[in-house]
């Protein structure tokens, strides 16, 4: 395979994160924002930073070029998820329109550094559109899902479907349930991380049955999640190339299961930058060159 942004296994060659130095920039701010945000406990700044630093020198050691987003205003602690705002496909970026008010900022905040990193903006989403990039996962590199959600809507799916043209075959729409409801942090990739082509790791109780039934008929094995790993981000993996994945730590059954269906995993102590706000290693990377 050449070099490509359509997939969500190929080998990760380069990845963009929001450093925790950068996202959250004090222990003051922290304080101010985290309660507004819905975060389940207040992330403690100094250990955040350390967690950063300890995830980039993961990725670092994995031989993935890791590009760090700057700090700036406007945009607050959520900014360290990166992947909502914008996606990629193979002939650049598009800006997405964010679910969550709080974060409305945190698109146009994101664009020069995808610019920076050489991928030009092919468009926005806009007007009444929603769409926020945890809900799109690349089934193969023609085929992109989506959720429908209270992240993303219809509008949101229509234009991302105009925008991308003929650069894929098909779009899959999957319709997510209430969950959390419209306050809570959910993504179509709260519930499938891939693995690789023929793989995947889901929480099959908050699955759609098509989009399972879907999964199934293209020859993807299911991981399960174990149920009590679910809320400590189990279910949300972040492939760094076919069947190797990073963790939050604090998963074991979810590691074992995994390590039993051949992959290799990498854990990382996310407790202040992935638990506390709900976010995973998919939340805080935007992959910019995957492929061979």
């Amino acid at each position: 395979m050449d070099r490509t942004a359509q997939s969500d296994v190929a080998p990760l060659h380069r990845v963009l994160l929001k450093h925790a130095r950068d996202a959250f920039r004090s222990a003051e701010r922290v304080a101010e924002q985290w309660r507004a945000l819905g975060y389940i406990a207040c992330p403690d700044f100094d250990r955040a930073v350390e967690q950063s630093d300890q995830l980039v020198a993961l990725f670092e050691r994995l031989g993935v070029e890791v590009m760090r987003a700057p700090a700036v205003e406007g945009v607050g602690l959520d900014s360290i998820y990166v992947r909502d705002a914008a996606t990629l496909c193979d002939d650049g970026a598009i800006l997405c329109r964010m679910g969550k008010a709080a974060r409305s900022a945190e698109p146009a905040a994101l664009e020069p550094s995808l610019v920076e990193a050489g991928w030009p903006v092919l468009g926005t989403i806009a007007g009444t559109g929603r769409l926020e990039g945890g809900d799109l996962v690349w089934l193969d590199r023609r085929t992109l899902a989506v959720g429908r959600g209270y992240r993303t809507n219809d509008q949101g799916i229509a234009q991302l479907r105009e925008l991308l043209g003929a650069r894929i075959d098909r779009l899959v729409v999957v319709p997510l349930p209430h969950a959390t409801g419209p306050d809570g942090v959910f993504h179509l990739m709260s519930i499938v991380s891939p693995l690789d082509r023929d793989l995947a790791l889901v929480h099959s109780p908050l699955m759609p049955v098509p989009f399972r039934e879907e999964l199934i008929e293209r020859g993807v094995a299911l991981v399960e999640v174990p149920p009590e790993e679910y809320d400590t981000l189990g279910c949300n993996v972040l492939a760094v190339a076919p069947r190797v994945c990073l963790l939050a730590a604090g998963n074991p059954r979810t590691r074992r299961a995994l390590r039993t269906a051949g992959v290799e995993v990498h854990t990382f102590e996310g407790s202040e930058i992935s638990l506390a706000g709900s976010g995973g290693p998919t939340c805080l990377t935007r992959p910019l060159e995957r492929g061979a």
